[in-house]
């Protein structure tokens, strides 16, 4: 039924602030921007940032967060960056490729990887979780 992922929506507090942050911070594409809102795009992915009153004040408890692919051979210089412009971490990474993960503006919970669903597989075939069943 499902084909690809479509879109991302975040609700933001600041428009302006979030929108340099995934622009100008992340290097997301701008593609169109409104009094409440604005769409940006890196590769195949529409992320769309929306001014909400009820925007959370802080990341949730929660492990649920968006992860970004970023090129293995640039990871270390892109986390760099991140880290000289001060991203937030909110976790230490203990899985399989390159993350860095910190917060957004808004407190959602972000991760840039260097791995894909192929090496995430490969790696689990020599260390399974517990209870692991492969779809293979």
């Amino acid at each position: 039924m499902i084909s690809a992922l479509n879109h991302i929506t975040l609700s933001v507090s600041d428009l302006e602030t979030s929108f340099a942050f995934y622009a100008g911070t992340l290097g997301f594409r701008p593609r169109a921007k409104w009094a409440r809102g604005a769409y940006l795009s890196a590769g195949e992915l529409w992320l769309c940032l929306t001014l909400d009153r009820q925007c959370r004040s802080g990341p949730l408890a929660e492990y649920t967060h968006i992860a970004f692919t970023v090129d293995e051979a640039r990871f270390a210089a892109h986390a760099a960056a991140l880290e000289a412009r001060g991203v937030t971490p909110w976790q230490q990474n203990s899985s399989e490729g390159d993350s860095l993960y910190f917060l957004d503006p808004d407190g959602h919970k972000l991760e840039i990887h260097a791995g894909s669903l192929a090496s995430r597989l490969a790696s689990l075939r020599v260390a399974p979780y517990d209870g692991l069943t492969l779809f293979d």
